[in-house]
């Protein structure tokens, strides 16, 4: 099989042999894994909407990757501008909430306890908001509710 790459896996890190141009502005990769994404991703849209709404007009013009990386770039750079502020204002509550889901299957009804103190204080320190797409209008959110019909085990 005609690979770049050894069949034995070295000690060094991994160098993609095909570099982005150099037209491509750099941006390091988020560094977080899919529960704090989870964690974060309503925080994430409403604060980057306008940045996501570009991207997603970019692909909707050419279906090219290559068209859009500047775009995907800034999508990052918003993401890693969001986790690194929630980290220094809300850290405790930011991880107690993405390790809830990460030991529950990515399930965020499982985590609803953890995910009150964590919505608090984003609410608080930075004004965003959490809209679930498709809600009902005019009644509370899923995660707003005080006595929600589905808890974790269900009688």
């Amino acid at each position: 099989m005609a690979s770049h790459r050894e069949a034995t896996q070295p000690d060094k890190d991994y160098v993609d042999p095909n570099p982005m141009p150099p037209s491509v502005p750099h941006v390091n990769e988020l560094g977080t894994t899919s529960a704090p994404l989870k964690s974060a991703s309503y925080f994430i849209g409403d604060y980057c909407r306008e940045v996501n709404e570009d991207f997603m007009l970019c692909k909707n013009q050419d279906r090219d990757p290559a068209h859009c990386l500047k775009e995907g770039r800034k999508v990052t750079r918003c993401a890693q501008e969001v986790i690194s502020k929630i980290r220094e204002a809300c850290l405790v509550e930011f991880d107690a909430h993405w390790k809830c889901l990460e030991n529950n299957n990515q399930y965020l009804q499982a985590c609803r306890k953890q995910e009150k103190p964590f919505n608090q204080c984003v609410f608080t320190n930075f004004g965003l908001k959490k809209n679930i797409p498709g809600a009902p209008e005019g009644e509370p959110q899923v995660f707003e509710k005080k006595h929600p019909i589905f808890t974790r085990v269900q009688k």
